[in-house]
């Protein structure tokens, strides 16, 4: 019995705990029903003079008692606490039994108990011979009535009693059985579906891809971190419909389409999350991010649900997101590391004769003095600078730097370039701001982060007012403690058509750019661990048609490593 308590799972042991608290509970109401039963029928016990019937119920209900704090605050030696309780059973029983009058007392059913519990809660044999032991008491007690009176009308009732005892027995401690097996089976599989589900929720937190669970009417119940952060949804829990959100109806519609077509499974769509009101409280960067677009490749699959007996309302879809940005990136890079080796092939070739072009020309300005002569050698003179510098950028677009990660003083380098660009180009020193805490460093190339700031100020410069502060150099950190160096100024900010294409290499709006500047920046950023990146601000200014003044700022967000002395 002890070997088979100890093979059960602790959730199993637990509920034998609990059943024999109830079985002590149903003791302490037997005792109570008792004394009560006394308290009516005191008459006849008074007659025949035995108080002995008192002084057993009390010291039942003194025993229950006992048994129910012991079962509750004593949780130990289990067989040695139901055996030994299931014994004073038999015993007060018998005693009230025999007080009584026996059989004809009527207390014979009071065996029926104590028995059933032991039923559910000890073995087959232990339970039967305890039946056993009651029957043959019943009978011994009635046969030996018969020899004391000369009557044996109760030896059938007796019978009766030990046989609906035994087969109560067995009854009840097969059905006990089998409910603790199918206890069992349950507890078993709950702890494979509690691993399964750990398993799902590590998979589904670490995919790339975004998954959705909808219903037939797009109700989303649930989606893994790559849907949200696909989808703009950092934060909050996804209860919404998809067709509620304005942002969201290419997916809606195309989940639509499948509904009604499921031959159309995949999809592709574009979606602006961050331009959708509607999404504004469940956005991380919502007011920031408004002109970012994701390209997305959808998968939608129904959840078979035939054979679990659920409802129409229980039926769900899966709708599966993938982000082909990436992709589209990755072959934009194959595209530009090739026009890239081509370019560079081009420039060692153009650079021989480009400085043959531009010796020449300052050679002709020494011999030909006609203001007309002079207006055309200036043009090839601009233009050979011009093709010379856009040479230079090539040469190094095909040259990977190299960078020197030693601890950068940040607040005295950015001192001393901004007083060198103040400098140079002649402003006044109230026109560039700086805020940065003293002592700040970071794990910086000196001379890849002077081009990258002077490259930014140089971009601001074109487009500020020439007011106090119009351009800015401000170092702060983000929400994960990181450093980051914001550039920016208060011209118009850039509108996201540019923005789209704001670091490919030979993009420039402007006529006299090569259109590699930002490109070369982002990448010396790159190869100090660093990133470079553009992003929208809405200030509190209303522009003319009311809407929020659009402006926005270079942001330098610098490795882990930086930190603040």
């Amino acid at each position: 019995m002890i070997a088979r308590l100890q093979a059960l799972s602790a959730e199993a042991r637990a509920t034998f705990w609990r059943s024999l608290q109830t079985l002590n509970a149903t003791r302490v109401v037997i005792a109570l029903v008792l004394l009560v039963y006394l308290s009516f029928d005191n008459r006849g016990l008074r007659a025949s003079g035995q108080y002995l019937y008192l002084q057993i119920c009390l010291l039942y209900l003194g025993l229950a008692i006992g048994f129910a704090l012991s079962a509750v605050y004593v949780q130990r030696r289990f067989v040695l606490q139901l055996l030994s309780q299931i014994a004073c059973d038999l015993a007060i029983i018998s005693l009230l039994y025999l007080a009584g009058g026996g059989m004809r007392s009527g207390l014979a059913i009071l065996y029926l108990f104590p028995l059933a519990g032991l039923a559910i809660l000890a073995p087959l044999v232990v339970s039967l011979f305890c039946a056993s032991l009651v029957s043959l008491f019943l009978l011994g007690d009635t046969t030996w009535q018969i020899f004391l009176t000369d009557s044996d009308r109760d030896v059938m009732q007796a019978g009766l009693y030990g046989a609906a005892f035994l087969a109560a027995v067995l009854v009840v401690n097969r059905m006990a059985a089998k409910l603790i097996g199918q206890e069992e089976l349950a507890i078993q599989r709950g702890v494979e579906i509690n691993v399964q589900q750990a398993v799902n929720r590590l998979v589904m937190a670490n995919i790339g891809d975004g998954i959705l669970v909808v219903d037939p009417d797009g109700q989303v119940f649930a989606g893994n971190p790559a849907a949200r952060q696909m989808l703009g949804l950092v934060g909050p829990e996804l209860k919404f419909k998809l067709s509620a959100a304005v942002a969201l109806a290419p997916l809606a519609q195309a989940y639509h389409e499948w509904r009604e077509d499921t031959a159309r499974a995949t999809a592709f769509i574009t979606i602006k999350p961050f331009n959708d009101a509607a999404l504004e409280g469940m956005t991380a960067a919502w007011g920031a991010r408004r002109d970012l677009a994701a390209h997305l490749k959808v998968r939608f699959a129904a959840a078979d649900m035939q054979g679990l007996g659920l409802g129409q309302g229980a039926e769900r879809s899966v709708i599966f997101l993938q982000d082909v940005t990436g992709i589209e990136n990755q072959a934009q890079q194959l595209k530009l590391a090739s026009m890239g080796r081509l370019t560079a092939s081009i420039a060692h070739e153009v650079r021989n004769p480009l400085s043959a072009i531009g010796h020449a020309t300052s050679l002709l300005a020494e011999d030909l003095h006609d203001p007309v002569h002079q207006r055309l050698l200036r043009i090839v003179g601009d233009n050979v600078t011009r093709v010379n510098r856009m040479v230079e950028d090539i040469l190094q677009l095909s040259r990977k730097a190299h960078a020197h990660h030693e601890p950068l003083a940040l607040d005295l380098f950015l001192a001393e370039l901004r007083a060198e660009f103040i400098e140079t180009h002649n402003l006044a020193p109230e026109i560039v701001g700086l805020a940065v805490a003293s002592g700040t460093t970071v794990h910086f190339d000196a001379l890849h982060l002077r081009e990258v700031v002077l490259n930014l100020l140089n971009n601001a410069v074109r487009y500020a007012s020439g007011g106090a502060d119009s351009i800015r150099l401000d170092v702060v950190r983000d929400k994960a403690r990181r450093l980051e160096l914001h550039v920016q100024d208060d011209g118009p900010g850039i509108s996201p058509e540019v923005r789209a294409h704001l670091f490919e290499p030979f993009y420039t709006t402007s006529s006299k750019g090569t259109g590699l500047g930002l490109y070369l920046a982002r990448e010396l950023c790159l190869n100090n661990e660093a990133r470079l990146d553009y992003e929208y601000r809405f200030d509190n200014k209303d522009s003319a048609d009311g809407s929020p003044a659009l402006s926005g700022r270079f942001v330098i967000t610098f490795a882990q490593q930086g930190k603040a002395a």
